[in-house]
């Protein structure tokens, strides 16, 4: 299949994964990323596909996360004066969400055994790929395992982090939205806006400062634990 083909394979995988999880009420594991992710998957393994011809169309889409990410500041916009007031406790909890990710991606990694180069390529798993794959090269990490663990965490959080909210009382949509931000970046925010617009908007500034945070602070913190 050429370049075209696996880009319009790839949206067409998407829409259907989209109305999949709208007939069945967006049901947690009916993430249309899940879903759109396991349909591309199986057909390239059918038609015996690498990711290097893949990649040829996918390129495309990853220059359409520029404008989709300008436009969350849509959202923001309107819902500013919530953003505004909520600045304090939004700071401490993107902060004291950035570290538990770092933290326990680490522990158990380490726990299991695992080489400094693949800890290296864990830590940043809760910020967008780029920012991952940037961290991941700059502190001596694989860019190829980062990316892949930051869309599998992702993926994970935007299933499972909804429905562990809920499950622990913890409804408030700024909440919500915060911890999916945080936690699950991108894909996460997706699924924060299917819930509402306010939640999907505090997903937004969570990944957004988590990213920043995240690029700034932790390739010195890895460089200082690990030499």
């Amino acid at each position: 299949m050429s370049a075209l083909l696996w880009l319009g394979a790839t949206v067409l995988a998407y829409l259907a994964a989209l109305i999949f999880a709208r007939r069945v009420n967006a049901h947690p594991l009916a993430n249309p990323v899940l879903i759109a992710s396991l349909l591309v998957i199986a057909s390239m393994l059918a038609t015996d596909t690498g990711i290097g011809p893949y990649m040829d169309g996918g390129q495309w889409l990853l220059f359409l996360l520029g404008p989709a990410t300008v436009a969350l500041a849509v959202p923001l916009f309107r819902n500013w004066s919530g953003v505004r007031r909520a600045a304090g406790p939004l700071f401490l909890a993107i902060s004291a969400g950035s570290l538990t990710a770092v933290a326990t991606a680490l522990a158990t990694a380490w726990a299991l055994g695992a080489e400094i180069p693949t800890l290296l390529s864990l830590a940043p798993k809760s910020v967008t790929t780029p920012i991952a794959m940037g961290i991941a090269h700059s502190t001596g990490g694989l860019q190829s395992l980062a990316a892949a663990i930051v869309i599998v965490t992702g993926i994970i959080g935007a299933v499972i982090g909804p429905w562990l909210l809920n499950r622990l009382g913890i409804r408030d949509p700024q909440a919500q939205g915060v911890a999916l931000g945080t936690a699950a970046h991108g894909i996460g925010t997706a699924r924060a806006f299917q819930q509402s617009e306010e939640s999907g908007t505090f997903s937004g500034v969570a990944m957004g400062v988590n990213g920043i945070a995240t690029a700034l602070v932790l390739p010195w913190l890895l460089i200082w634990l690990f030499g």
